[in-house]
């Protein structure tokens, strides 16, 4: 973090097939040991897979699977007087994107099933109907933070 001045995000150029920036990250995400080429036949794949059980065009169960995993609000640890309270607070949308972004992927991995390709299909196309484990961390999330609104007043 420098002292004075800003910090420039790097956005990573749109993916070749949907143009869309927010895939690009997902398949930089996905990629294990810098192999991308391998990490997008991974993701167009299971989104070929996706769209096939859902019945919608591939780039719609993303965002959609995106959209029903991304949490609008967290917990996060506040001290106060040697007492450590779990403040709820909202969350910023690059947050809560890249929060949407790790637990498809984490999730996916968690998955039993033969190849990558079909964990993270059944994964979006879960996440699309609004079910599956990653809509179900997002509730949890969620239902974490209502029981501790009491705290809210700590929010810094």
């Amino acid at each position: 973090m420098p002292r004075r001045g800003t910090v420039h995000r790097h956005a990573p150029k749109p993916d070749a097939v949907f143009n869309s920036l927010l895939l690009s990250r997902f398949i930089n995400c996905v990629m294990i040991r810098g192999k991308k080429s391998k990490a997008e036949s991974i993701v167009y794949t299971a989104l070929k897979m996706a769209e096939d059980r859902v019945k919608k065009e591939s780039l719609d169960v993303f965002n959609q699977a995106l959209k029903n995993v991304t949490p609008l609000i967290e917990v996060k640890p506040r001290r106060v007087g040697g007492a450590t309270y779990q403040v709820p607070v909202e969350v910023k949308g690059e947050r809560g994107t890249a929060l949407a972004i790790r637990w498809i992927i984490s999730n996916a991995r968690k998955r039993s099933g033969k190849t990558m390709v079909e964990k993270l299909a059944y994964e979006f196309s879960d996440a699309a109907n609004n079910t599956g484990a990653s809509v179900k961390k997002r509730e949890e999330t969620h239902k974490m933070a209502e029981a501790n609104r009491a705290f809210a007043h700590y929010r810094y």
